[in-house]
């Protein structure tokens, strides 16, 4: 079994949520030709997408090309609305959650869902929260790896992770709002060098802060084969030991112990770095993940994990019993 743990989806169509609030900043799908939308932001061009950005029949044709069965949603970044109103972001998780939850409940063997939620407002973040566990029967949830650039250390979140704890639901982490868009946007820097630096800023934000710590049954996994975190973590781990003064005043545990405490997928596109995330994490803390549809993805959804000499097990692990255990959830349920 394959289950290919981080794509996104967006309902086809959305409201206009711009003219519900009376302010800008949120995305609207202009369906120009048969197949394809412009998502559009206050009028001005965002990215052109393709059906298989909604369209739940195809992608499970798509996903099958690649000996896919089972694909985790989650809605694109651009959605989470952090920075709108508290009751505006809630109205547009809960729309957004609710649409996701019909498309579960119509594919049950093909799609898991993750909610999103109001993360600019803690309380109402917990209360959606309790919906998604409850009401829309969600594995999880999605956030962003910054909430208005504060990092996630803030002791305003602590209420969020302890509720993901005693809920038992996943949580994925996913890098948005990269540093670099105001000042190195030429070659898609952001995309290429912010987005790892932002999972690493998660990560790292998380093991100095205690969160890890203070919540171990939490289960977390970051996108994007943890940034650059395994690339960068003997930097990491000597500033912890050389200057503790600066780094080590919240939590004295080294950040190498957390290796194998957090999930990470598999969007290495390389295989010699896969190997050396299986080295680092366990192949039962790397999963199958693709970003799909999106082109910076790995839209073969694993196929580069074959060419690799890593024993069956390991293989079976990225490809399902890592993400159901992350998830919590049985492989029976998918059969």
């Amino acid at each position: 079994m394959k289950i290919d743990m981080h794509t996104h989806i967006i309902p086809e169509k959305l409201p206009r949520f711009a003219e519900k609030f009376g302010y800008g900043g949120f995305i609207y799908l202009d369906h120009h030709k048969k197949g394809k939308a412009r998502m559009l932001m206050d009028g001005k061009f965002f990215r052109e997408i393709k059906s298989n950005c909604w369209d739940p029949v195809l992608r499970i044709e798509e996903y099958k090309a690649y000996n896919t069965q089972v694909q985790v949603v989650c809605t694109i970044p651009v959605m989470f609305s952090y920075w709108a109103q508290p009751q505006d972001g809630l109205d547009v998780a809960r729309f957004l959650n609710d649409d996701l939850a019909k498309l579960v409940q119509a594919h049950p063997k093909n799609y898991i869902g993750l909610g999103t939620l109001p993360m600019q407002d803690i309380d109402l973040a917990v209360e959606e929260l309790h919906r998604c566990k409850e009401e829309l029967g969600f594995a999880g949830v999605q956030i962003g790896s910054n909430i208005n650039q504060k990092n996630l250390s803030e002791p305003e979140f602590r209420p969020f992770f302890q509720a993901c704890e005693e809920l038992e639901m996943a949580v994925l982490i996913h890098p948005w709002e990269m540093m670099g868009m105001e000042n190195m946007r030429r070659y898609w820097l952001p995309w290429l060098v912010g987005m790892p630096a932002e999972t690493t800023r998660a990560i790292t934000s998380m093991i100095f802060s205690g969160v890890f710590a203070s919540y171990p049954k939490l289960r977390v996994a970051f996108a994007h084969a943890g940034g650059s975190f395994l690339a960068t973590l003997g930097r990491i781990e000597h500033g912890f030991n050389c200057r503790p003064d600066l780094v080590a005043i919240d939590n004295p545990i080294n950040p190498r112990e957390y290796l194998g405490k957090f999930w990470i997928d598999c969007i290495t596109h390389d295989t010699t770095m896969l190997k050396y995330a299986v080295d680092m994490m366990g192949s039962n803390r790397v999963t199958l993940g693709s970003d799909y549809p999106f082109p910076l993805g790995d839209l073969e959804i694993g196929a580069f994990i074959e060419e690799t000499d890593l024993s069956d097990k390991d293989k079976e692990n990225i490809y399902c019993n890592a993400t159901l255990e992350w998830l919590n959830l049985k492989k029976e349920k998918f059969m």
